[in-house]
């Protein structure tokens, strides 16, 4: 639970990192080159992590597989340009703002139907008005 914890706390300090960094890489030189160049460079790092740690990949995972599984990188795609267009026209702050809620809507729906293999989860009034001050949260901070 700690690790899992501390990579969540890392991961969420990197996502407004390259949100800021790529943003501003766009800016300079145009949305989809600057998304060829993050995910490229990203392709260029992993196989060095690769190449050091040794680990070999289980390219029979990726025959059985379902198909859909295979579309991270696509989404990653749309996900860097959204991301730069998101920062660039309202700011950092504001744009991870409105993706924050968004992941939260989104993870919840998953999980209530079920999708991808995510475990059900039901929707109780309390996980409602958890998700509403979640959301006011934001709003305050964003105003005031």
């Amino acid at each position: 639970m700690i690790e899992g914890t501390l990579f969540s706390i890392l991961a969420g300090v990197m996502i407004s990192l390259q949100s800021i960094f790529n943003a501003r890489l766009g800016e300079a030189a145009n949305l989809w080159p600057a998304n060829a160049f993050v995910h490229g460079s990203g392709f260029i790092f992993t196989l060095l992590v690769l190449f050091f740690i040794r680990q070999q990949p289980v390219l029979a995972a990726f025959k059985e597989i379902n198909f859909i599984y295979l579309l991270g990188g696509v989404l990653g795609a749309g996900i860097i340009y959204t991301v730069m267009q998101g920062v660039s026209t309202l700011g950092i702050s504001y744009a991870l703002t409105i993706i924050i809620v968004t992941q939260i809507i989104a993870s919840l729906l998953i999980n209530y139907f079920g999708l991808f293999g995510e475990a059900v989860i039901d929707i109780s009034v309390i996980k409602i008005l958890g998700l509403f001050l979640m959301i006011i949260g934001l709003i305050i901070f964003q105003l005031y």
